[in-house]
Formats: structure tokens, C-alpha cells, sequence
């Protein structure tokens, strides 16, 4: 399957997905969050546009009952996750994982503690 980039409100919908595993619009849209403390949360029409948009793309499947339709993700958030790092890797840092560490160490200053725990991921990570 191929993954694609999604919008904001797109990986918003998906992530209430992976999170119910399978649901119909209106669990969808309970577990939407406000989007602004002055704005209330989209419309149901709205929320039901997103995932046929998503369901076209193939990142969503479901089952109909009758009318109404229980909506379920076709990839996992590990194989979202997966691809956005990759275009990450690609896009900003020469798919050299030395630069985004690089990047993070000098932007975030990485503490003593985390740069440990790194090194101790990586080496189990060798290991295994």
C-alpha cells in the first residue's frame, strides 16, 4: 500500500482512528478536540468529507450497515510514523540520521541523560 502525506485535519481523523481502531462518524467526531478554545469542534458533515477523502486515498476502509458506515484505518500509525520520518530524513537532513541527531543535539540541547539513553537504545538495537 502506498502511504501518502496527509493534511492536518486528515492525521487528525487518523489518529482518533488508531485510537478507536474502528468507529462511525459521530464516535469519530466525539473524540475530536476542541480546534480552538473560541471555535467548537467540525461539523459532522465535515468529519464524514475527511474520511471518504482518506477511505479514496486507501488509508481507510469500512463496513456498511445499511446507510451508515463503521470506518476503520487500513495502516497502522507505526507505518504513518515510518513514512513522515522518512520524508523527514529525505527532505531536510540528506537521509543521514547523524545530521537530524546533529540537528536535535544542537536545537533542543540534548541532556547528558538523554544522549545516554540514545547510546544505550542503539546498542541494544545492535545487539538484537
Amino acid at each position: 500500500m502506498q502511504v501518502r502525506e496527509l493534511t492536518n485535519a486528515e492525521e487528525e481523523i487518523m489518529k482518533v482512528l488508531w485510537k478507536l481502531e474502528k468507529g462511525f462518524v459521530k464516535d469519530v467526531l466525539a473524540e475530536l478536540p476542541e480546534s480552538l478554545p473560541t471555535r467548537a469542534k467540525p461539523a459532522y458533515n465535515t468529519v464524514s468529507t475527511i474520511i471518504r477523502i482518506l477511505e479514496k486515498k486507501g488509508l481507510v476502509g469500512y463496513r456498511a450497515y445499511g446507510k451508515t458506515h463503521e470506518y476503520y484505518p487500513l495502516i497502522t500509525e507505526e507505518e504513518y510514523k515510518r513514512f513522515e520520518m522518512e520524508q523527514l530524513m529525505s527532505g531536510y537532513f540528506d537521509n543521514s540520521l547523524k545530521k537530524l541527531v546533529s540537528f536535535f543535539v544542537k536545537d533542543r540541547n540534548l541532556s547528558l541523560k538523554e544522549a545516554n539513553e540514545i547510546i544505550e537504545l542503539l546498542n541494544r538495537q545492535k545487539d538484537s
